[in-house]
């Protein structure tokens, strides 16, 4: 019986790291708890991986300037004056977009810096254009940049150097494109 008994309490032992339990108020760090402290009352529910993920974002936020925390806090009112509805769908977008590729996220991640270098009135008659477009009409464009892209992938870095010469050019020959 004795036997019996120390397997089971060995097995609870090795398994206890597996089980969530979570980590107790008190023991985290005082600085920690300072960052943390609008969890305070619910943390012993806060599932075990929450609660990492909390702690490390509590990390960076000591690493934060002044002006990077006042970023961070006004995203974070943005994002809770959004309705359950727009979050869900910023949620699925979101979850999408971590299935891609590493690949595919990396041309997302460029096109968005892309697009957030352009003057803000650039960007908005982009939106407005986005907008007024039909669904099909959007389907083709996206089809079209996904071919364009396929291209480019494909072109030598002369080929590319000639290409956004061609596009400068373009470009200056009629801006509101």
């Amino acid at each position: 019986m004795s036997k019996r008994i120390a397997e089971t309490l060995l097995a609870c032992l090795l398994l206890w790291p597996l089980a969530g339990w979570t980590l107790d108020w008190d023991a985290l760090k005082p600085e920690e708890q300072r960052v943390l402290a609008p969890f305070r009352e619910q943390w012993a529910q806060i599932p075990e991986a929450r609660q990492q993920r909390l702690r490390e974002g509590a990390a960076r936020w000591r690493q934060m300037t002044p002006e990077q925390r006042a970023a961070l806090k006004a995203r974070f009112r943005r994002w809770q004056s959004l309705d359950p509805e727009q979050r869900a769908r910023i949620r699925e977008r979101y979850e999408r977009f971590r299935a891609l590729p590493p690949e595919e996220q990396a041309r997302i991640r460029e096109g968005y810096r892309w697009f957030r270098n352009l003057p803000p009135e650039r960007r908005e008659a982009l939106r407005e254009r986005w907008r007024s477009m039909s669904p099909e009409q959007r389907r083709k464009v996206i089809e079209h940049r996904k071919q364009l892209h396929e291209r480019w992938q494909r072109m030598s870095p002369q080929e590319r150097d000639a290409a956004r010469q061609r596009l400068r050019d373009r470009m200056r020959r009629s801006p509101e494109r």
